[in-house]
């Protein structure tokens, strides 16, 4: 979807975070080795020094679906790729990519092996982090990349942009965050914060009971209306790309609906801490977006009245039962 003097970049700098987050995420490993492990491809990375992936590889494996392993095998070559990048690229893409292993490594020592315990971010400041890290820095990664590769883009003000960026990406994350509670937790992670936990009453160990839900929607009603708020900078930031600047435009906007409608399903949904049912926006909403794309591209206004019809959604009413969510579903 990128213009091709940012896929590259981009594509590489993706690839070696998913790299990253596959073993971050692996059960073949305890914590402590996970952690050395994610380290190996950062010292190559900063070092210029080859990496024997194969051990990692064969230890990993069976863990891993197929795409994941053959990431795994590619990674040489993905970091000789990334060598090659220019070096003020690469080191933009240096940084970012330090923030989100730094993300990683700090996860790993925050929360306890799966199926071992449960523990919880401390604070509403802990959760900012959490999506600073994760995806807020990419915002403003995305944001120096599009000022330095796209002329059309050389106007804007750098300061406000990667400020929008940064919340964009954040919001964005909190979406995932809320989305994926219920699973996270049973997975040892609650990224809810403990102290405002507390003041409902509910310590993190009583979201594994589905029938709490009602008693922490008033937090997850909060972070709803947060991730709002950063989705408004998301869409200022899509306004301000150029409509000539297509694909880059479209990149941002799809993703900003899709986050949105994800909202409007959490608003309305009586499930929220049943694993079983998944929140997600069905395919053939996605389909109706990509069926607009023409539209949302050349058209500050139309992008305008989709972002507000969602918005509206995710601001309204009380929750339905089983509304927006489908047991079972997949991701």
């Amino acid at each position: 979807m990128l213009p091709a003097p940012l896929a590259i970049p981009f594509g590489l700098t993706y690839l070696l975070a998913r790299a990253a987050d596959t073993i971050a995420d692996t059960r073949a490993l305890a914590p402590p080795e996970r952690a050395r492990q994610i380290e190996a491809p950062r010292a190559a990375v900063r070092t210029g020094e080859a990496l024997d992936a194969g051990h990692l590889i064969a230890r990993v494996a069976a863990d891993h679906p197929t795409t994941e392993r053959r990431l795994l095998e590619r990674l040489p070559g993905i970091l000789a790729a990334y060598r090659t990048l220019l070096p003020e690229d690469r080191g933009r893409a240096d940084a970012v990519l330090t923030t989100l292993t730094q993300a990683m490594l700090d996860a790993l020592q925050r929360f306890p092996p799966e199926d071992a315990g449960l523990e919880a971010l401390e604070t509403r400041a802990d959760l900012d982090r959490y999506t600073y890290m994760n995806a807020g820095c990419v915002g403003e990664f995305w944001t120096d990349m599009v000022v330095a590769h796209r002329p059309r883009c050389r106007g804007w003000n750098v300061q406000q942009m990667r400020e929008w960026g940064r919340r964009f990406g954040q919001g964005l994350q909190l979406v995932n965050v809320l989305r994926d509670l219920p699973r996270d937790l049973r997975i040892g992670r609650c990224y809810l914060p403990r102290v405002e936990l507390a003041e409902l009453g509910l310590a993190p160990v009583d979201l594994l009971d589905p029938a709490k839900g009602p008693r922490v929607r008033p937090l997850v009603a909060r972070l709803v209306d947060q991730a709002l708020a950063c989705l408004e900078d998301g869409a200022a930031y899509t306004r301000a790309v150029p409509r000539l600047e297509a694909r880059l435009r479209l990149a941002c906007a799809l993703p900003l609906l899709i986050a949105l409608g994800t909202l409007a399903r959490l608003r309305r949904t009586d499930n929220l801490l049943d694993p079983a049912v998944v929140i997600k926006v069905p395919r053939r909403e996605v389909r109706r977006h990509l069926a607009w794309a023409p539209a949302l591209v050349l058209s500050n206004r139309a992008l305008a009245a989709s972002v507000a019809r969602l918005r509206v959604a995710a601001r309204a009413g009380p929750p339905q039962p089983g509304a927006g969510a489908r047991p079972g579903a997949g991701t």
